[in-house]
C-alpha cells in the first residue's frame, strides 16, 4: 500500500567490551576475545572493544619489556580510549581481576563510564575475591556503586555476600566446536594439565602425583601445556624425579588446544587457588576425565564422585591415587565423563547468550 511506513528495526543495545587484549594470552583475555567474536551480527548487541593494555607508541616501544614503567605509560592513553569509546555506549561491560590491577583497570573504567551516564558491569573472575574486599577498601566502594557484579562461578556469589555485596552468576563461556568429545575405550595413563606455570596451579604437586603414578603404569607419560614464571623449576623437578615421559608442550592456541586434550587420556589440575577454571570445563566438553585438588571454588565446578574426583590441596598422594583408581575401574571414568560432558553445554553460547541479554536488559532498566 502507497505511503505505508515500515516498522522501524528494534534498537541494538551497544554494549563495550573493556578488557585485556589478547596481547598477553590470560583467562580474561579469551573470554573477551570469545564474547566479541560471538557477539559479532548478533541482532540485538552491538560491541566495541576498550583494550586495558594499549600498545606503547612507536617511539616509547621499548618501554613494552619494562613492567612498571609500561604500565605508567599505558594509563593516560587507556584513560583517553575510555573517554573516546564510551560515548554513545549503553552498557560498560568491564572485565576485573583483583588488587593493584582492579586499580588500575576496572575502577578506571567504572569513573569514566559513569561520566558518561554509561551502565556498568563488573565482570569479576578472580578466585583472590576475599582477600582482595579484606585488604582494599576500593575495592567495595566501587563494587558497591556499579549497577551489577556478574561472576562465572556460586563461589564468588557466596563471598561477595560476605560483604554486603549482590552478584549473579554468568558462566564462563567455551567454544565446544574447538573440542572433540570422545569415549576413552582403552583408558590410557595419558595425563595432560593446561595450567600455566604460575604459583597458584601448584604444577610441582601436578609433577610429584604423576611420579606416584609411574611406579603403578611405567609407560605414563604427562603433557604440560602452558608457560610462566616456575616454568624453569617444574623442569628442574622433573628432572631431579628422573621421570620420564613428561613433556613441555608449551602455550596452545585457539587452534591447538582441542588436540591436547584429544590426545590425552586424563586431566590432572592441582590448583590452589581458583574460581571457575575454563581448563576443567575444556575437559569436560573433551570427554578428558578429570582429576583435580579442591580449593575452595572447586566443588561449585565439580562434583566429586559425579563429574570428577576431587582431593585436598597439595596432597599428592590421593590425586595420584584418583588417577589410578580411573585406570584401574575404565567403567567409572566413562560415567564421569559423559556426566561432565553435560555439564559443559551449560557454558556453551547457546545456554549463556540469553544469560548475557537478561543482565544487560536488567541494568538499562535499573
Amino acid at each position: 500500500m502507497s505511503g505505508a511506513v515500515k516498522p522501524e528495526a528494534p534498537t541494538r543495545m551497544k554494549v563495550a567490551i573493556v578488557a585485556p587484549s589478547l596481547r598477553y594470552v590470560g583467562g580474561q583475555a579469551v573470554q573477551a576475545d570469545l564474547l566479541m567474536r560471538l557477539w559479532q551480527n548478533d541482532p540485538e548487541v552491538e560491541v566495541c572493544f576498550i583494550g586495558v593494555d594499549p600498545a606503547l607508541p612507536g617511539a616509547l616501544a621499548w618501554a613494552e619489556k619494562i613492567p612498571g614503567l609500561r604500565t605508567v605509560l599505558r594509563e593516560p592513553i587507556y584513560f583517553w580510549r575510555l573517554w573516546r569509546g564510551l560515548k554513545d555506549v549503553d552498557v560498560a561491560h568491564i572485565f576485573s581481576a583483583s588488587y593493584w590491577s582492579f586499580l588500575l583497570a576496572p575502577a578506571p573504567a567504572w569513573f569514566f563510564a559513569k561520566l558518561r551516564g554509561t551502565r556498568t558491569i563488573i565482570n569479576y573472575r578472580s578466585g583472590e575475591a576475599r582477600d582482595h574486599l579484606q585488604r582494599f577498601r576500593s575495592g567495595k566502594f566501587v563494587m558497591s556503586r556499579v549497577d551489577c557484579i556478574a561472576v562465572p562461578s556460586g563461589y564468588l556469589v557466596d563471598v561477595f555476600r560476605e560483604f554486603g555485596l549482590p552478584a549473579v552468576v554468568v558462566p564462563n563461556l567455551v567454544d565446544l566446536s574447538q573440542f572433540r568429545y570422545r569415549e576413552r575405550r582403552p583408558l590410557g595413563p595419558h595425563l595432560v594439565c593446561t595450567r600455566g606455570f604460575s604459583e597458584y596451579y601448584s604444577v610441582d604437586v601436578v609433577v610429584k602425583a604423576f611420579a606416584e603414578v609411574k611406579k603403578e603404569y611405567p609407560e605414563a607419560r604427562l603433557d604440560l601445556v602452558g608457560s610462566g614464571p616456575l616454568e624453569a623449576e617444574i623442569r628442574k623437578l622433573a628432572s631431579d624425579l628422573k621421570l620420564s615421559g613428561v613433556n613441555f608442550m608449551g602455550v596452545a592456541s585457539r587452534q591447538q588446544i582441542g588436540d591436547c586434550y584429544d590426545n590425552a587420556d586424563i586431566f590432572i589440575n592441582a590448583s590452589w587457588l581458583d574460581n571457575m577454571p575454563v581448563s576443567v570445563i575444556e575437559a569436560f566438553g573433551a570427554g578428558t576425565p578429570v582429576v583435580t585438588t579442591s580449593p575452595e571454588s572447586m566443588p561449585y565446578l565439580v562434583e566429586n564422585e559425579r563429574t570428577g574426583l576431587l582431593s585436598a590441596v597439595g596432597d599428592e598422594k590421593t590425586l595420584a591415587a584418583n588417577v589410578i583408581r580411573l585406570l584401574r575401574d575404565p567403567e567409572l571414568a566413562a560415567r564421569l565423563a559423559q556426566n561432565a560432558y553435560e555439564e559443559s553445554r551449560k557454558c556453551t553460547w547457546d545456554a549463556v547468550r540469553g544469560q548475557w541479554l537478561n543482565v544487560y536488559r536488567e541494568v538499562l532498566n535499573h
